[in-house]
């Protein structure tokens, strides 16, 4: 028999001190200050869309541009509370107010101000840009944010994946406003969120088949 003592020397020799995580709003706010980078560099690069300051003194366009804006910023923080072993998943609405803003002020103008798009309205300069601009700010985005939420894979992918599929759609939709003439709010929104839930079922199918595996006898 080993003595409790030794036992306990034995088993905790070699342990590496556990990182603690930084708090949740601090790592969205590290997320949210790239996501500016991001856009800084774009403007820099690409120079503001034509008329920006006409635009923001309607109200309709200020209203989608700021419920965009604020949906990607607040489900940058809940995704980051839920991502939390033991946080409530009723953080999960904390975007949903800016969401409904942003999904109002978009109908409202389809509604209202709609009109079918011509085919040769949009050069293919603009549309290739409109699209580099959307890649080169959904991607690292991504990126980022999957690596910065990596520890919630194991335990709570779900609701992560889709506050933080909603997250960097609302910044990507805010880059294409402030950038390109092109609206294209829906398609950004239904593009990020449709690949959360692809993310969402392959994570589940893997996982089925996983626990499959194990039940299968040898």
């Amino acid at each position: 028999m080993i003595p409790t003592d030794d036992l306990i020397s034995a088993l905790t020799a070699n342990l590496r001190p556990v990182r603690r995580l930084r708090p949740p709003l601090l790592r969205a706010t590290g997320f949210l200050l790239l996501a500016a980078l991001i856009l800084a560099m774009i403007a820099a690069a690409h120079g503001w869309r034509p008329g920006l300051l006409v635009r923001l003194a309607e109200i309709r366009f200020a209203l989608s541009l700021a419920g965009a804006l604020f949906t990607g910023a607040l489900a940058a923080v809940a995704a980051f509370l839920v991502s939390l072993p033991g946080r409530s998943r009723h953080w999960l609405w904390l975007p949903f107010p800016a969401l409904a803003l942003w999904l109002f002020s978009i109908g409202y103008q389809c509604l209202s101000f709609w009109t079918p798009m011509v085919p040769g309205d949009a050069s293919p300069g603009e549309t290739a840009s409109c699209v580099a601009t959307l890649v080169l700010t959904s991607l690292p985005l991504s990126l980022a944010l999957g690596l910065m939420l990596r520890h919630a894979a194991n335990f709570n992918p779900a609701p992560v994946i889709f506050a933080a599929s909603l997250s960097v759609a609302g910044i990507t939709a805010t880059a294409l406003t402030l950038f390109h003439p092109i609206d294209a709010s829906v398609e950004i929104l239904m593009f990020n969120l449709g690949t959360g839930l692809l993310i969402m079922l392959s994570g589940a199918a893997i996982n089925l088949f996983l626990s499959k595996r194990k039940e299968t006898p040898e």
